[in-house]
């Protein structure tokens, strides 16, 4: 395997309602900020991630590339997903030795529309959506299933939301009140990052968060076939990267719902000495498709600014922690 690094990353400034930016115009200042930072122009290959659900119009990633430049022509290309699966691809792409960097991002705009509505289209036509789900129902019967004490689920809400008031980037969200599900906020946002494989990793950062690890790992659609109380599919992709192979200093962790950090705890065996999700993780903050591929960049940028030397990020897609990848960041 060829050493493959995160070398830059960047994120907008997170909102909570549409500021009336469009795609292009929201994805370009991450991207050029990434181009600055490196100080390329042109990559090897771009991959992005995004969701057509959300700008209700089909291939709106392709008006996104106007914040390219595409001209001269550039290899691309785009996943319907989280953009921590763009990454993944664009690592896949970088193992064939003939390039040696790429940008990957991902956007999303969720205040345009009913985002509950919106993830309900994700599950089977026949069988899941008659029955009524939505994104808090489902998330309901796992909070249920697993069975945490409610002063447990509160104090991961309450300490991601003031991570989250000291990052930035994050929105700046009240504690909750009240004892309903916490559900993560409605965010428009977008990210980038860049690899570098080989001598060009050292040449672009004097810290580069190398990829010591990464995997994916899906569980059945039907959530009556697998145990909601667990995440056998996060548990199998953080063995295949190598979590368990050293101290996890902090781990960035896609958990849209305290339950979940509970949950992908136990799967990655993370043990109290790992900090979890200081930048405020998706409670703080969740613009859906970019969300994972910001767990990967908060990740590395710990290692690109010397503060951790081991650390690791996850993400996930579909209903009740469906579908997992876990990356492994090491100095």
């Amino acid at each position: 395997m060829r050493e493959v690094a995160i070398v830059a990353f960047a994120q907008t400034r997170h909102t909570d309602h549409d500021t009336g930016l469009s795609e292009p115009e929201l994805i370009l200042p991450v991207i050029n900020e990434v181009k600055e930072r490196t100080g390329l122009t042109r990559f090897g290959f771009t991959c992005s991630g995004s969701c057509d659900y959300l700008a209700g119009a089909p291939f709106s990633f392709v008006s996104a590339l106007d914040a390219l430049a595409a001209w001269p022509p550039i290899s691309e290309s785009h996943v319907e997903m989280d953009a921590a699966w763009a990454l993944y691809e664009a690592w896949v792409r970088l193992q064939h030795g003939d390039i040696d960097s790429a940008l990957v991002y991902g956007f999303g705009k969720t205040s345009l529309g009913d985002l509950r509505t919106i993830m309900t289209l994700q599950l089977d036509p026949y069988y899941l959506a008659p029955l009524g789900l939505d994104q808090l129902s489902y998330a309901g019967l796992q909070a249920a299933a697993l069975g945490a004490e409610r002063a447990e689920l509160d104090e991961i809400v309450r300490r991601s939301r003031a991570d989250g008031r000291a990052n930035p980037y994050a929105l700046d969200l009240p504690d909750p009140e009240g004892d309903g599900l916490v559900a993560p906020p409605i965010t428009d946002g977008a990210a980038a990052v860049v690899l570098a494989a080989g001598d060009l990793a050292t040449r672009l950062s004097t810290s580069p968060a190398y990829i010591r690890g990464v995997a994916h790992r899906i569980e059945p659609h039907y959530l009556g076939m697998r145990d909601l109380a667990r995440s056998a599919s996060a548990a199998d992709a953080a063995r295949a990267a190598g979590v368990g192979k050293g101290p996890v200093e902090v781990a960035e962790l896609h958990a849209q719902f305290a339950h979940e950090e509970i949950i992908l705890r136990e799967a990655l065996e993370l043990t109290g000495d790992t900090v979890v999700n200081p930048s405020g993780g998706p409670l703080a903050a969740n613009p859906v498709m970019a969300t994972g591929l910001i767990r990967i960049g908060e990740a590395a940028q710990r290692i690109l600014d010397g503060r951790n030397h081991r650390t690791v990020a996850h993400a996930a897609g579909g209903p009740c922690l469906q579908h997992n990848l876990v990356t492994v960041l090491e100095g």
